[in-house]
């Protein structure tokens, strides 16, 4: 389990992720929106990120595959999983709007796998930056289906790898 303090909302199709991170906006957007910075912190903990194609601009694509790289992971050591974001709209350092989906090495959307619309929002709170996640799901039964599968908990774990980054880049 992580230790990233996060609050969850569920309303219909959408859930909200919220966290606070010790850091400056500009920073933080910064690890969203910088190819390496991005990689060196995204997926959960055990697991390594490598950005296939990175395109950070409206209509850009994102491919990436996670590894799991913990042998005490058991089973889900050496698996592999890939997916893909298409932008829509960055407003930096404030807002970032993209589809999210499961995809396989080349891109294509896995079927019957959730295209999952996606609205980051970045408030500076404190002299620390509050990351909002909306993610809205085509039903209510796909988000269920997709929190069943550990959404919550994983995007928690990367989120307590975010904050170390940040941590070592202030």
């Amino acid at each position: 389990m992580s230790n990233a303090e996060i609050k969850t909302s569920v309303d219909g199709q959408e859930l909200v992720i919220e966290h606070t991170v010790n850091a400056p906006r500009d920073l933080v957007f910064k690890a969203y929106s910088e190819d390496e910075l991005l990689s060196s912190w995204w997926g959960p903990q055990g697991w390594q990120t490598e950005n296939r194609q990175f395109e950070f601009k409206p209509n850009g694509v994102w491919l990436y595959c996670m590894r799991c790289v913990d042998q005490d992971q058991g089973e889900f050591y050496g698996m592999e999983s890939w997916g893909k974001s298409i932008y829509h709209e960055i407003i930096a350092p404030e807002k970032i709007i993209y589809t999210d989906m499961f995809s396989d090495k080349d891109g294509n959307p896995i079927e019957g796998m959730p295209e999952i619309k996606v609205t980051m929002l970045f408030t500076k709170k404190d002299g620390n930056t509050q990351i909002s996640v909306h993610n809205k799901f085509p039903s209510t039964e796909t988000l269920h289906f997709v929190m069943e599968m550990g959404l919550v908990q994983g995007y928690a774990s990367q989120l307590e790898r975010l904050d170390e980054l940040m941590t070592q880049l202030k």
